[in-house]
C-alpha cells in the first residue's frame, strides 16, 4: 500500500475514532436533559397552579368586596321599606331586595367553589413540591454521575488529537488538503476500502483499470464515481480470490 494511502487511512481512522464520541456524549447529556425536562415540566405545572390560586384570590376579594355592598344595600332597602307608602314603591322595593339577595346567594357560592378549586390547587401544590424535591435530587445524582463519564471521554479525545496532530504534522500538507477537502462532504467515508472491486463509500463496481491501480498501490487512487480515496486489503482480497 501507497504510504500515503497508509498515512490517510491512520487519519481517517482516527477521525472516525473521534466522531464516535459524539453520539455518546449525546446519550449521556440525554439522560440529564430528560431529567432535567421533568424538573422543568413540574415547575410549569406548579407556576400554573400558583396563577390559579392567585387569580381566584384576587376573584374572592372581589366578591368578599360585593357581598359587603350587597348587605349595605339590603340593610338601606331594609330602611326604606319602613318609609315607602304606595304599592309602587314596594313593588319597587321588593324586586331591588331580591336581585340583591339573589347577587349574594351568588357570590357566597362563588366564594365556596373557588375556595373548593384552591384547595385542590393547594394540595396539587403539596404534591407537585414533593415531586420537585426528588425530580432535584435525582438531577443532581445524574449530573454527578455523567462527569466522570465525560471525563472519561475527553481524556480518550484529548489522546487522540495529540496522536492526530502528531500524524499530520509528518503528512504531505497537500495530500492533508486534499483528505481534508473529501471529508468536508465525505465526513467519516473519505477514506474507504475496497472488496468484490466496490467501493464501500458509494457501493459502486470500480472499473479494472481503478482496481489495477489500486492493487499495484503506487498512486493515491480515488473511487471513478464518487471521489473517495480507496484502499485495499491485500491479504483479504487474495484470500477472497
Amino acid at each position: 500500500m501507497n504510504i500515503y494511502v497508509k498515512e490517510l487511512v491512520a487519519l481517517s481512522k482516527i477521525d472516525k475514532a473521534l466522531d464516535s464520541f459524539n453520539p455518546q456524549i449525546a446519550v449521556i447529556n440525554a439522560k440529564v436533559e430528560a431529567v432535567q425536562k421533568k424538573v422543568d415540566d413540574l415547575l410549569e405545572q406548579k407556576d400554573n397552579s400558583a396563577k390559579v390560586l392567585e387569580d381566584n384570590k384576587l376573584k374572592i376579594a372581589s366578591f368578599e368586596q360585593q357581598i359587603a355592598s350587597l348587605k349595605d344595600q339590603l340593610d338601606s332597602i331594609k330602611k326604606k321599606s319602613s318609609e315607602v307608602k304606595t304599592e309602587r314603591e314596594i313593588s319597587s322595593l321588593s324586586s331591588e331586595e331580591q336581585i340583591a339577595k339573589d347577587n349574594l346567594t351568588y357570590a357566597n357560592e362563588e366564594i365556596d367553589r373557588l375556595n373548593a378549586i384552591n384547595d385542590v390547587k393547594n394540595a396539587e401544590v403539596e404534591e407537585l413540591d414533593g415531586e420537585l424535591a426528588a425530580a432535584n435530587e435525582e438531577l443532581q445524582t445524574v449530573s454527578e454521575a455523567i462527569k466522570s463519564d465525560i471525563a472519561g471521554i475527553e481524556e480518550q479525545k484529548g489522546k487522540l488529537f495529540a496522536t492526530r496532530d502528531e500524524s499530520i504534522r509528518s503528512m504531505d500538507q497537500k495530500i492533508l488538503a486534499f483528505y481534508e477537502k473529501i471529508r468536508n462532504w465525505a465526513g467519516n467515508t473519505a477514506v474507504v476500502k475496497v472488496e468484490k472491486q466496490a467501493c464501500y463509500g458509494c457501493y459502486m463496481k470500480i472499473n479494472d483499470k481503478a482496481y489495477s491501480d489500486l492493487i499495484k498501490g503506487e498512486d493515491i487512487v480515488s473511487c471513478p464515481h464518487c471521489g473517495r480515496v480507496l484502499y485495499i486489503e491485500i491479504d483479504s482480497e487474495t484470500a477472497e480470490a
